[in-house]
């Protein structure tokens, strides 16, 4: 599978598109349906984060998402142009917490990290850069 690539502008309502495109991409480097499911809902979270806080406000920028796959790899890149994001800025959540105890949100990053089998964020030349990569059985 070569790269495949879209632009999308950072606004909730693309986020069913960019769900199918991670989906189509997925299934096509023969991903099973559960690290299809995993790797959509990761994707999901890390671009309704971008469109949220990132950009701080919907359609303020874009978000240039990549697939491919890399010998038994599934890579996946996101890019925005947006604030710069440090990850250990967000607290681990407590999920053993009961719910009543537990902050709304904050859940995002924990799940990629626990859906995905590698996840990095980098800041380079005024742009964020995640990759996340899920290894194909």
């Amino acid at each position: 599978m070569t790269a495949t690539s879209i632009t999308v502008s950072a606004r909730g309502d693309q986020l069913a598109a960019i769900g199918d495109f991670v989906t189509a991409a997925a299934e096509d480097a023969g991903l099973d349906m559960r690290a299809v499911y995993h790797v959509q809902t990761a994707v999901d979270e890390a671009c309704a984060n971008i469109i949220y806080h990132a950009y701080e406000f919907e359609g303020q920028g874009a978000i240039d998402l990549a697939c491919e796959r890399r010998e038994a790899e599934f890579v996946v890149t996101i890019v925005d142009y947006g604030r710069p994001f440090d990850p250990s800025s967000v607290p681990t959540p407590n999920v053993n917490a009961e719910l009543h105890e537990r902050k709304e949100g904050g859940l995002g990053v924990y799940l990629m990290h626990k859906l995905m089998d590698d996840v990095r964020h980098d800041f380079c030349d005024r742009h964020n850069v995640l990759t996340m990569i899920k290894r194909i059985a």
